[in-house]
């Protein structure tokens, strides 16, 4: 960065999950445990989507999971790995849940990474950070600020027999076997992208032009033998567009990247540039870096970053997120409920979403069937007691709150996805009867000034990202 076909691509993400199924089911919630897009603290109280049951060895065994996998949020990346301090706070404050890090080239202006370990990667990926590990190396022959150092060697431009370019192709090759030797040893696995920073060139030089094609054309078709997903960082109006020209007027003449990462400092956060058509790359193909180097503070802990938006996978979906077999508990609306009387009766589906809650926190073992009846009033009463409510055996909307907020308290903001995000939803939508959030799972926008608007009327800091004190103040049905 400034000094320092998607099919394929999906494919390519999903293959190494093949063989979970022969985990058995237990290896499978553990991998499910570690490889969610968000941190987790401690419940409340054991639920069913905990880890507890789970041996130590098997939760330390599991894999780390594909990198960056489906996401539509923000970034930053820096040329020296942050401190696990730094990113903890940063997870906490800022509106970030990408990051990306220099892991090999020697043209990086970081060679030195004393904070980039297997530990770090590890932990960075447990707490819901989706890592961009980033390839500075040999760049185009023409570009003006390199060779940075006397052991960068830029990019072969001798055209060869037939303008192929091989020898460029051949140091493309090598450098992607060098980056994924270094993944590997760093625990970031088959699957997740890797990406090649191209620095700015001359593109009107052909042979610069062409061997610097070349040679990320080499850097993909590696990749993709070693089971990698291949990305590309460059300039919009160099590297990014000379491969969508390559892409549309010799799509067989290059091997091109699954992925690429526009740097264009335009201050808009999306994934757009005129330097480039439309459909390429899209959907799920795109990162862009909006804004070059400079200083942000959150949390009081003071990073040099560019800013970047990915939307990357299928970051604007949430994978299903079943209940009892299939019984529904996202709504819209969370009326109070009572066993029925002569002139009323309460709504069965909301009735069945109550009993299926109430099983997943071991408080009923009868029917879901969405009767209101003395099995049901019964758990309730019992679950009100344990929770230390008033024990009416009624549901009031308090009460539909602490039902759903029950549970883990991850971190979640925008571009966070999953079951932790639809429970933030519906707790939302039973505190407030103006809130009528879909609960698709998804932490975009609209969630997030819902969030807000809950953090203002229940006096937390107001941030639009859920953190611990949210979560308490949902827990306690504070509305």
């Amino acid at each position: 960065m400034s000094a320092r076909s998607t099919t394929p691509a999906r494919a390519r993400l999903l293959r190494p999950l093949a063989g979970l199924a022969a985990l058995g089911t237990t290896a499978a919630l553990a991998l499910t445990v570690l490889a969610g897009p968000q941190p987790t603290a401690a419940p409340e109280s054991p639920t069913s989507a905990s880890p507890e049951g789970l041996t130590a060895a098997l939760v330390a065994a599991a894999p780390n999971p594909v990198t960056p996998g489906d996401f539509a949020g923000y970034g930053f990346d820096q040329c020296l790995a942050p401190t696990q301090s730094a990113m903890d706070t940063w997870l906490r404050s800022s509106p970030f849940l990408s990051v990306g890090i220099y892991i090999s080239g020697n043209s990086r202006a970081c060679r030195n990474q004393p904070n980039l370990t297997p530990t770090w990667i590890r932990t960075q990926l447990r707490k819901g950070w989706r890592l961009l590990p980033i390839t500075l190396g040999p760049q185009a022959s023409c570009a003006t600020r390199f060779p940075r150092y006397s052991d960068d060697p830029t990019i072969n431009p001798k055209p060869g027999k037939r303008d192929l370019y091989r020898k460029a192709r051949a140091m493309g090759r090598d450098e992607a076997v060098t980056a994924v030797a270094e993944a590997k040893r760093l625990g970031i696995v088959p699957g997740s992208t890797l990406w090649y920073d191209l620095e700015g060139y001359d593109s009107t030089n052909r042979h610069c032009r062409e061997s610097a094609l070349a040679f990320l054309s080499g850097w993909t078709y590696r990749l993709h033998e070693l089971d990698y997903v291949s990305g590309v960082y460059s300039s919009a109006g160099s590297g990014i567009k000379d491969l969508d020209d390559a892409r549309v007027s010799r799509p067989k003449a290059f091997e091109l990247p699954d992925m690429i990462w526009v740097a264009r400092w335009d201050g808009v956060a999306n994934t757009s540039t005129s330097y480039i058509r439309d459909d390429g790359w899209r959907p799920g193909g795109r990162v862009k870096q909006y804004q070059g180097g400079h200083n942000e503070t959150w949390g009081g802990v003071t990073i040099n970053i560019d800013r970047n938006y990915l939307d990357v996978g299928n970051g604007h979906a949430a994978p299903a997120d079943p209940h009892c077999g299939g019984v529904r508990v996202n709504f819209r609306t969370y009326p109070g409920l009572a066993a029925p009387t002569d002139t009323t009766t309460p709504p069965k589906g909301r009735v069945r979403a109550l009993q299926c809650l109430l099983t997943e926190q071991d408080r009923y073992d009868g029917k879901i069937n969405g009767l209101y009846k003395a099995a049901t009033v019964k758990a309730v009463t019992a679950w009100q007691t344990a929770r230390g409510v008033a024990a009416t055996g009624q549901v009031t909307t308090k009460d539909w709150m602490r039902l759903h907020a029950a549970g883990n308290r991850p971190i979640l903001k925008i571009g966070s996805t999953g079951a932790e995000v639809r429970r933030v939803q519906r707790t939302l939508n039973a505190a407030s009867g103006s809130t009528r959030l879909k609960a698709d799972g998804v932490y975009d926008a609209e969630l997030a000034d819902a969030v807000r608007a809950y953090q203002r009327r229940v006096g937390t800091k107001v941030s639009g990202i859920v953190d611990t004190r949210t979560w308490r103040r949902l827990a306690a049905a504070r509305t």
